[in-house]
């Protein structure tokens, strides 16, 4: 295994020409992917990050890239080759890495897609191969911002960074770290994509819950997105109407009829948002969790 790559060395100039600057280390020449090639004399040492190209040359850049062995970053997926994994833009010169089919999700539609980014960091392998790794899981909740309970609720934006049985992880824009359970959404996010959520629960770390569900009113329609507006407002969260009440008293309080009330209370109870008595129309706990 070459100990030097994706690392940052000091290397003697050994040779040049008008377009290349060469440098030596441990026996190793190495191309230096410098522009100011005139700078640089015979003798000279020049400090750069050493790798290997597309053209299987080891290469130098003088400009030290953010994403370096050991350090994570942002990468854009740039390609996706199902056999192999995919190829993500680290900001080397004339290199691309491959996150590996092996450190990918094993159902393919799960992986990211063309544009979308990961969160990595190059390795290199015994055999001189240079990889990009993704973050675990613990590299996010370490170093994340600890949600709170004032956090109920509200809508966030992020990314998916790490896809599990259990669920799915995401680091959110604002520097908290999410959490999706297989029951919080409608199906399971690709890694790499941005999701929309909100939160629903705050675990003992920190983290928090997310739901990427819709909420009920966004998936409601009129009348029963009013009934239970009107249950939310209401004290402990009930009303006294059901299917028995009198159809003038349903329809002098909610102004629609009969027929309608009970539809629309049908696709509340559908969603376990709501659930009847002998007193009247409630709001389940589920749904007073998630809508308060």
């Amino acid at each position: 295994m070459n100990s030097i790559l994706g690392s940052i060395v000091t290397a003697m100039v050994i040779d040049k020409n008008e377009k290349n600057l060469f440098v030596q280390k441990d026996g190793l020449t190495i191309k230096v992917l410098d522009k100011d090639v005139d700078s640089k004399e015979l003798g000279d040492m020049v400090e750069g990050f050493v790798y290997i190209n597309k053209k299987d040359e080891h290469v130098m850049m003088t400009e030290i890239p953010t994403i370096i062995e050991g350090t994570y970053g942002w990468a854009e997926v740039v390609a996706v080759q199902h056999e192999l994994g995919v190829f993500v833009d680290v900001g080397w010169l004339e290199k691309d890495l491959v996150v590996s089919i092996d450190d990918l999700p094993l159902f393919k539609h799960l992986w990211p897609r063309k544009g979308e980014k990961l969160y990595v960091t190059p390795t290199v392998d015994s055999k001189d191969l240079m990889w990009g790794k993704l973050a675990p899981v613990d590299y996010f909740t370490n170093v994340a911002l600890e949600g709170t309970e004032e956090m109920q609720n509200h809508d966030v934006n992020g990314t998916v960074v790490n896809a599990l049985k259990a669920g799915s992880y995401l680091l959110l824009d604002d520097g908290f770290v999410g959490f999706v359970h297989p029951n919080e959404r409608e199906e399971e996010p690709r890694l790499g994509k941005d999701v929309s959520g909100r939160v629903v629960g705050l675990r003992d770390d920190g983290i928090v819950y997310v739901s990427l569900l819709p909420r009920a009113h966004e998936v409601l329609d009129e009348d029963a997105a009013m009934i239970l507006e009107l249950l939310k407002r209401a004290e402990d969260h009930r009303i006294p109407y059901h299917d028995k009440s009198d159809p003038d008293a349903i329809r002098t309080y909610f102004g629609i009829s009969k027929g309608q009330f009970k539809r629309a209370v049908g696709r509340l109870m559908k969603n376990q948002l709501v659930k009847q008595d002998a007193d009247g129309t409630y709001m389940t706990e589920d749904a007073i969790k998630r809508e308060l």
